[in-house]
């Protein structure tokens, strides 16, 4: 199903850029408690999860964008939203995000939903009893949905939510190398290279040092992430694991927020009605950047509305 959002941009952040750039710039991080929980993964790594105090309510895990952590604009208010709104939230790092580097080369993708995986099935076996949520922003929300239809019914979640996603991996890397987005390109890309070079006295199955020149997203999937998770190149680590292939398959409630006039992606890669489960419904909204969704009367005084959206959904579950 897909439906119109009730979304309104804030009338002084009307342009799709203004809307991503205003809360990563501009939205205050405030202090909270978390509780750290590391999961010991089969092959040896590890991964983080950040949880705020256990008020025995439904349990939902954040899955955050590329290169996200506890920092990111989304994050701590989200969970901060979540926890007032009866909810036990947890940010779940993927690998070497939680500030601290993972132990082996490889590190994680869009594509890769066995760590998300591991972490819910132990969850899940600790609070057999509790409901289980996930969302998943931007890359997250390609794991999410990618793992949601590669499971079907047999997925231990009760419902999902997914914002911003990048439906297909390709056209979002071009995209990204194109005009104002490649703004964009540049902020992720640096932080993907800063994370990389941590780990140049490891041994890895690419060149490190060239890798470390990469200049474009492409480039840095071609150098590092096809050949370190065992892709054959960057196109076939970009169309194995875009998820949009997934979403017929989805069986638990999911709902896909999207504006589009997302800058990372053009709107050609927002799938048709056909293509989604029935469960499935894509709200859809003219405006509204990525990740942004801002809204408010009054300027400067921002009104963040997607933790309202996703936590008022979750609430009726």
């Amino acid at each position: 199903m897909i439906s119109g959002s009730t979304f309104k941009p804030a009338w002084w952040l009307l342009n799709r850029h203004a809307q991503t750039i205003w809360p990563t710039l501009f939205r205050k991080r405030f202090k909270q408690d978390f509780q750290r929980i590391r999961f010991e993964l089969p092959d040896g790594d590890f991964v983080d999860v950040d949880w705020t105090l256990d008020n025995g309510g439904p349990l939902v895990i954040i899955l955050h964008g590329l290169e996200g952590n506890i920092h990111s604009h989304y994050a701590t208010s989200m969970l901060q939203h979540l926890a007032q709104s009866g909810f036990t939230a947890g940010l779940l790092y993927f690998r070497g995000c939680s500030g601290e580097a993972n132990r082996l080369p490889r590190a994680y993708h869009s594509g890769d939903t066995a760590d998300v995986a591991f972490v819910v099935n132990q969850i899940k076996q600790q609070y057999p009893e509790r409901k289980c949520f996930a969302v998943g922003f931007s890359l997250g929300g390609n794991v999410l949905l990618k793992w949601l239809g590669e499971t079907g019914s047999a997925n231990p979640l009760n419902a999902a939510v997914a914002v911003s996603v990048p439906f297909e991996l390709a056209r979002a890397s071009q995209q990204l190398n194109e005009g104002f987005s490649k703004i964009y390109q540049k902020h992720l890309l640096d932080k993907l290279l800063r994370s990389l070079a941590r780990k140049r006295d490891m041994t890895t199955p690419f060149d490190i040092e060239h890798a470390l020149e990469s200049k474009t997203i492409y480039e840095f999937d071609e150098r590092v992430t096809a050949p370190v998770h065992g892709f054959t190149d960057a196109m076939d680590y970009y169309e194995k694991s875009s998820c949009r292939q997934f979403l017929s398959t989805i069986s638990i409630p999911t709902l896909i927020i999207h504006a589009e006039d997302d800058p990372f992606m053009t709107p050609d890669v927002i799938p048709g009605e056909h293509e989604l489960s029935p469960g499935t419904r894509l709200e859809l909204s003219k405006q509204g950047g990525h990740m942004g969704f801002v809204s408010g009367p009054v300027p400067f005084r921002p009104i963040y509305w997607l933790e309202q959206r996703i936590s008022g959904y979750l609430s009726k579950l």
